[in-house]
């Protein structure tokens, strides 16, 4: 395996202010092509910050339907390349065949959520629904579990650039960040696989906006709560409601507004 890549880098920059320039640097987040390479086939490539990149692999493997359980991916290989980093997998013989009727070469853009779709049926397909039925959150339970989401962001605090994904169930469990949304998700999805972490009683928590991808990854987690800083789309609403998914938005450190299924949080 290659020498791992810099999550992070300084550059020079003039910083603007009262009317003069002031020269210095600035902490920058990488921003890596990654290859997500299948029984030495390109699936896809995304832009991608590279840290937790075993993480990524096997969350993106999930959510994308490439496997249905990390056991699947019989062998993992990280190797850096010139102009980016291969992530090479080599599936189980079933997995292999099902992929092979739907692979093909695609490019995603930072944060791609749509890699691999090839029909509006796909763009919009619904994940069973989620246990956690019995699971319940006080009003402080959220404040306080965004507030240590606040506290987790080392690459996001140095560049202001990156977004975070994590799980909380009385404090946090696990915590990833990239440059892109739906990939700090993956990394979160991955690294709870990879540990075998239970998630129908905690909550995904997000710095970004809710998306119908957000929605269905944190559906494929089985996380019955999902919380983030920012609105949701309407898709997104009537997706996590069809998944029994509590939807709590614009969660910030006066208060938040429950979407869906609010029968979960109390005073």
């Amino acid at each position: 395996m290659s020498k791992p890549r810099a999550w992070s880098r300084p550059v020079p920059r003039d910083a603007w202010s009262d009317g003069q320039a002031r020269p210095g640097a600035r902490e920058v987040p990488e921003e890596t092509p990654v290859a997500l390479v299948y029984d030495a086939s390109t699936y896809a490539v995304m832009m991608a910050t590279p840290a937790d990149l075993e993480d990524f692999a096997i969350g993106f493997s999930l959510t994308e339907g490439v496997v249905d359980a990390p056991d699947q991916i019989r062998g993992l290989e990280i190797v850096d390349q010139p102009l980016g980093v291969e992530i090479r997998m080599w599936l189980a013989p079933d997995r292999a065949a099902r992929l092979a009727e739907r692979r093909r070469m695609m490019a995603g853009p930072t944060g791609c959520g749509l890699c691999g779709i090839d029909s509006l049926e796909q763009a919009v397909r619904r994940w069973p629904p989620v246990g956690g039925k019995e699971t319940r959150l006080t009003a402080d339970d959220i404040l306080a579990a965004m507030a240590a989401l606040d506290a987790a962001q080392p690459l996001g605090a140095a560049t202001r650039a990156a977004h975070a994904a994590s799980f909380w169930r009385g404090g946090l469990i696990a915590s990833r960040e990239d440059v892109g949304r739906h990939n700090a998700l993956d990394k979160l999805i991955g690294a709870m696989a990879r540990t075998k972490e239970e998630a129908a009683n905690g909550a995904v928590l997000l710095t970004s906006r809710v998306s119908i991808e957000m929605v269905q990854k944190t559906a494929r987690l089985g996380a019955p709560i999902l919380v983030a800083v920012s609105a949701p789309t309407a898709l997104a609403v009537r997706t996590a409601e069809e998944a029994g998914i509590t939807l709590i938005a614009v969660a910030r450190e006066d208060g938040f507004e429950v979407f869906t299924h609010s029968q979960r949080i109390s005073a």
